[in-house]
C-alpha cells in the first residue's frame, strides 16, 4: 500500500538555517521518488501581503492561510514542507488542528548567530528601528514544546540535518520503495 503524504513544518528563528536545510532535503527526497511542495514563508508572503507590516494581525492570517494551504495539497496527496518561523506557538497548533499528522521539525539556533548569519538583514532593520516585530529580537520566539525532531544548527551542517529529516520521513513510512495501491 502506498504511504500517505506528509507535511513538516521546520520552525525556528529568522537566519536559524531553515531554509538551507529545505534546499538539501529537496535533492534527497527526489532521489527516494518523492516529490513535494514547499512553503516558504518569504514566497508566500510576496503574494498573500506584498506590502507585510508583520502586525500581529497580519501575522495571524498569514500563518492560519499557511496551515490551510498545506492541509489543501495534503488533501490531493501532495507532500509538504513549511519553511516558515511560526513565532508562536499557537500558529502551528493551528495547523496541526488542520493536519493532524503535522511533523513539527524545531531548527535551532542562538539569536547572535542568527544575527550573524542573517543576509536578509532582517535583524539589522530591528536594531535600528526599521522593523519592530523581529521574532528573538523585539518579539518572543516560542519553540516547539516537543518537537519531532530537534536539528542545532551550530552542531549540525545543512546536509547532514537534512538527512536527519529524511530519516524521519523515512522512519513515519513515507518513501516510494512501498508498493503502490492496486486497482
Amino acid at each position: 500500500m502506498a504511504s500517505s503524504p506528509f507535511a513538516i513544518w521546520l520552525t525556528g528563528l529568522p537566519a536559524s538555517g531553515k531554509s538551507s536545510i529545505v534546499a538539501r532535503v529537496l535533492p534527497r527526497l527526489g532521489l527516494l521518488g518523492l516529490t513535494v511542495e514547499v512553503l516558504e514563508s518569504d514566497a508566500v508572503r510576496r503574494i498573500l501581503t506584498p506590502a507585510a507590516s508583520y502586525s500581529k494581525e497580519e501575522r495571524d492570517l498569514f500563518y492560519r492561510a499557511l496551515g490551510f494551504m498545506g492541509a489543501r495539497l495534503l488533501a490531493h496527496g501532495v507532500n509538504v514542507i513549511i519553511d516558515a518561523t511560526a513565532s508562536r506557538r499557537a500558529y502551528r497548533e493551528f495547523a496541526r488542528t488542520l493536519m493532524p499528522d503535522l511533523l513539527e521539525v524545531s531548527v535551532e539556533c542562538p539569536l547572535q548567530i542568527c544575527m550573524e548569519r542573517d543576509k536578509k538583514g532582517t535583524y539589522r532593520r530591528g536594531l535600528h528601528g526599521e522593523s519592530t516585530t523581529v521574532p528573538g529580537l523585539q518579539e518572543p520566539y516560542e519553540a516547539p514544546l516537543s518537537p519531532d525532531l530537534v536539528i542545532d544548527t551550530t552542531a549540525l551542517l545543512p546536509e547532514a540535518a537534512a538527512d536527519q529529516i529524511i530519516a524521519l520521513i523515512r522512519s513515519r513510512g513515507h518513501d516510494s520503495k512501498r508498493s503502490p495501491p492496486r486497482a
